[in-house]
């Protein structure tokens, strides 16, 4: 029973911010949403932040689990931003409001999570160090992160699949390219 109120809090939420800013959602209209009591809402939560922050703990742990081979980055970072572009105004309602943080740093997790495991799967059979794969990822997602809150600030109308898919065309291989550069420096002998 208390997972099914908190998974309706949670949808409630989501749809009052799909319809109006982060700042104006109050605890009665959430619990009016979901027909729960304002006792209910903080017997699971103490605030709205800390709803945010579970609803984005939930969708991050969703996306890590799958685990996924991701063949490319532009596959690995679109399934890190999925929760964000099925709920564009909700996103964008919480980018815009003093939720923008806890945004961040849920596309940072998940983003970071997934690149880790692109680059992990472009290195097998090189040798590269835990470390350089933990510096390449934190630079691309950094990156794309950076390119993500753009579109956000810039109200999300751009067509932001199509701008990944012509990004990863223009850096096709690059982080290949990168890792095989690694591999060389630790094995001088080793043909590229």
């Amino acid at each position: 029973m208390t997972q099914f109120t908190k998974k309706a809090i949670m949808s409630a939420f989501v749809e009052l911010l799909d319809s109006m800013p982060f700042d104006k959602i109050s605890v009665v209209d959430i619990a009016e949403r979901c027909k729960i009591n304002r006792n209910t809402f903080y017997y699971h939560y103490p605030d709205i932040y800390a709803l945010v922050d579970e609803l984005f703990k939930t969708e991050t742990q969703k996306i890590i689990e799958q685990n996924e081979a991701f063949d490319s980055w532009q596959e690995a970072f679109l399934q890190a931003v999925h929760f964000a572009r099925m709920n564009r105004r909700a996103i964008y309602h919480l980018y815009n409001s003093v939720g923008s943080a806890r945004l961040e740093k849920y596309i940072y997790d998940v983003t970071l999570s997934n690149i880790t495991a692109f680059i992990r799967k472009q290195a097998e059979g090189l040798s590269v160090s835990e470390k350089e794969i933990g510096i390449l990822s934190e630079f691309y997602t950094i990156a794309l992160i950076g390119i993500f809150t753009k579109w956000i600030g810039e109200g999300m109308k751009q067509d932001f699949i199509e701008h990944i898919n012509e990004m990863g065309e223009i850096l096709d291989g690059n982080i290949r390219y990168t890792l095989e550069k690694c591999d060389q420096r630790r094995r001088p002998d080793k043909k590229p």
